[in-house]
């Protein structure tokens, strides 16, 4: 049964109304705008039920409030944590611990078993922030020994022309964006350039966790038949996320860092970056893009 997110009454919303003085060639006037709402998430595990089921915090994170179950599903897939079939039920937290304006803002996650997975994850506190995130293993050589989705190196190959339109259709997208001009957004696309879902937050790992964690609740895991458009760098960590999800092919508008053409050529994931105004750079995998 797929865990459902009962919208709550008092929790925040993406974004959030200010007061602003706007000042444009000299001329001032004070109006409202939009603004991307930035809260901290608190995600708990917990093995089992009843009073002495074990419970850790795992994780604390800044990100735009919504979708928060599959932020939270997504983290703790992309770390290794659960695999598909783990999760039992997510919910907000109504313990005596927490105070009732945060109750929206910590998670808990509760495994199938009793026990909590004995992973060196679990021996970290992780604080992550929205502007640099957390990556869950320290090389590329830890990946090598964790069972990964990982697709056939010539796998559905995409058109330039498919991927041109690709940003334009991301953009459309973003809700949120549009009124606050401050989100990253992830999107999932199939072969031909459809729109799948995409998922919006003031941190881009957020965006990509909420994204894959809506795929990891929805049983579409793991996602070889996909290519994924994020918004903004490509970085080690986003790389990292979509080769446990199966993504072969990651796309972004702007530069990926080195690590992380390196974790793509080592794992053999296409890398694409600078993809705007009908061109783009094929930083590794070049195979998976057509030449027309």
């Amino acid at each position: 049964m797929t865990p459902r997110e009962d919208p709550p009454r008092r929790r925040a919303g993406p974004t959030t109304r200010a007061r602003i003085r706007e000042v444009t060639k000299g001329r001032t006037r004070d109006r409202r705008d939009d603004l991307a709402t930035e809260e901290p998430l608190e995600i708990r595990i917990q093995g089992g039920t009843g009073p002495a089921a074990p419970r850790r915090t795992l994780a604390i994170t800044m990100r735009t409030p919504g979708a928060d179950f599959e932020l939270a599903a997504g983290f703790l897939y992309g770390e290794g944590v659960v695999v598909p079939g783990d999760i039992e039920a997510i919910g907000y937290c109504t313990d005596d611990d927490i105070p009732p304006e945060a109750r929206y803002n910590t998670v808990t996650v509760r495994l199938r078993h009793a026990a909590l997975p004995d992973l060196p994850s679990l021996d970290r506190h992780f604080m992550t922030s929205s502007a640099c995130g957390v990556c869950g293993t320290a090389s590329i050589e830890a990946l090598h020994a964790r069972p990964l989705p990982i697709a056939a190196p010539a796998v559905h190959t995409v058109s330039p022309e498919t991927l041109y339109g690709l940003p334009d259709r991301l953009r459309a997208a973003q809700s949120v964006f549009g009124k606050t001009g401050g989100l990253h957004a992830a999107g999932l696309f199939t072969g031909d350039g459809t729109l799948v879902t995409t998922r919006e937050d003031v941190g881009r790992h957020n965006a990509l966790d909420k994204l894959i964690g809506w795929a990891l609740l929805t049983g579409r895991l793991p996602l070889h038949d996909h290519l994924l458009l994020v918004s903004g760098r490509t970085s080690y960590e986003l790389v990292q996320k979509a080769l446990v999800a199966g993504i072969p092919i990651i796309c972004s508008v702007s530069a990926p860092s080195s690590l992380a053409v390196d974790l793509a050529a080592e794992f053999g994931m296409t890398l694409i970056g600078f993809l705007r105004d009908e061109r783009f750079n094929v930083y590794a995998g070049a195979e998976r893009v057509s030449d027309g």
